[in-house]
């Protein structure tokens, strides 16, 4: 039997209301000593202890099996100082609940199947979330949006297995239907669906993480002051002395519900400077990785810069305080960059499917090599034993991205991000 536990479940510090958890099998009991009677949903409480009243609180109560973690759990909504905090922590502890551990409420959650592993994962982007379409993203993980089509491409899978194991069963008599058709069917189904969820993931996990933009250009042609600008504050110092800056310098900003990070890069030049040599060094490869670039130049060309211009990158004369390029300093152009840049962001955006992590993507990929396996064995009219051996391991791989098979070694480090409330 699980240990009964307790958390805030709000943010610590001064607060109108703060949150109290408790989970377990004996959460009405613990919750009993405190404030009497819990009620039967919600209620109006003292808390006390012996004769000193603590506080008093709205009492919510779920009962096992409605509750989030899957167990009975009360609720107790304080006032919110430190010193009611502290007091309820401490006499809950004493009425013998266990501070949870990070993530210890969302774990119980997973084992009473209240979740699986990518809603919990969703859930985690979601308390992390900074923008709009990070909130998106994380709720329709959450709200299982990659367990249904999991769930589709598995029963598809099983019906293709079934159908090859049925072959086999029925070896030594004549099948009464050719199976083959429809088998590659399914199968061919299920890896263009992973296919094109894998393309999409690529996207998701830059929503999850943030796009750079990295503005490149030879030294003093207004990288910083444009970075300033984009900020609203001083992030970057500016001078008239070219080679000011060294070092790649990160802002990070909500563009239209977009997560972006800008880089001011060192100017791009030859120099007998070996710690400026370094910063254009870095400032080349932060650029090429970057997933769109802003080129300032004098005269529109970008030749000397040694990066190469993509697909969606901005060529731009700088310093332009009269129109004809952008200006951090007077502002002309800016509306018109990032327009630009929110455009061709919000177009790959919508390309996301709902896969987001490294962790889906490597598990779909893994389910469609099996799947070729098998097709490429069907195709010889190979061992239908192997064929079926195939499509099963490929049903593992889609049960280890919702958390069925193969992932205790994850889960450690997935709720330790979590707060201890959570």
């Amino acid at each position: 039997m699980s240990d009964t536990i307790f958390a805030l479940a709000s943010a610590r510090g001064k607060a109108g209301v703060s949150v109290f958890r408790i989970s377990g099998p004996d959460a009405f009991l613990v919750a009993e000593k405190l404030c009497g009677p819990v009620p039967d949903g919600r209620g109006l409480r003292l808390l006390r202890t012996a004769d000193v009243v603590l506080d008093q609180a709205l009492v919510l109560t779920f009962q096992d099996g409605a509750s989030f973690t899957g167990e009975p759990v009360v609720e107790f909504q304080c006032h919110g100082s430190p010193a009611v905090v502290a007091s309820v922590s401490n006499a809950l502890s004493a009425a013998g609940a266990r501070l949870a551990d990070p993530g210890e409420f969302t774990r119980r959650a997973l084992e009473n199947e209240r979740l699986d592993l990518s809603q919990v994962e969703g859930l985690s982007d979601l308390i992390e979330a900074e923008t709009e379409a990070q909130r998106k993203q994380a709720f329709a993980l959450m709200d299982g949006g990659l367990t249904a089509k999991v769930d589709r491409w598995r029963s598809d899978l099983i019906r293709a297995a079934a159908l090859i194991e049925a072959t086999i069963d029925f070896a030594d008599e004549d099948v009464p239907v050719d199976v083959t058709p429809e088998v590659s069917a399914l199968i061919a189904g299920v890896s263009n669906d992973l296919a094109a969820e894998i393309k999409g993931s690529f996207v998701a996990e830059r929503v999850r993480e943030g796009f750079e933009v990295a503005i490149i250009g030879p030294p003093n042609i207004g990288k910083s002051t444009l970075l300033n600008a984009l900020a609203g504050r001083q992030a970057a110092i500016t001078s008239e002395i070219a080679g000011t800056t060294r070092d790649v310098i990160e802002v990070r900003m909500d563009l239209e519900g977009i997560p972006v990070t800008v880089l001011d890069t060192a100017g791009l030049r030859i120099t007998d400077d070996t710690i400026e040599a370094l910063g254009v060094e870095l400032a080349r490869k932060r650029a090429e990785g970057a997933d769109l670039r802003i080129f300032l130049t004098l005269d529109g060309k970008t030749d000397g810069f040694g990066v190469e211009i993509q697909k969606d990158d901005l060529v731009l004369l700088g310093k332009a305080d009269d129109g004809g390029g952008v200006s951090g300093k007077t502002g002309a152009g800016l509306d018109e960059m990032i327009a630009h840049i929110t455009r061709v962001f919000g177009d790959r955006v919508a390309l996301t499917q709902s896969a987001v992590r490294q962790r889906h993507r490597l598990a779909m990929d893994a389910a469609i090599g099996y799947i070729t396996a098998a097709e490429d064995l069907m195709a010889m009219d190979g061992d239908s034993e192997l064929v079926a051996m195939e499509l099963n391991t490929a049903l593992h791989a889609m049960n280890s991205i919702i958390g069925r098979v193969g992932v205790e070694d994850l889960l450690d480090e997935i709720f330790a991000s979590f707060c201890l409330g959570k």
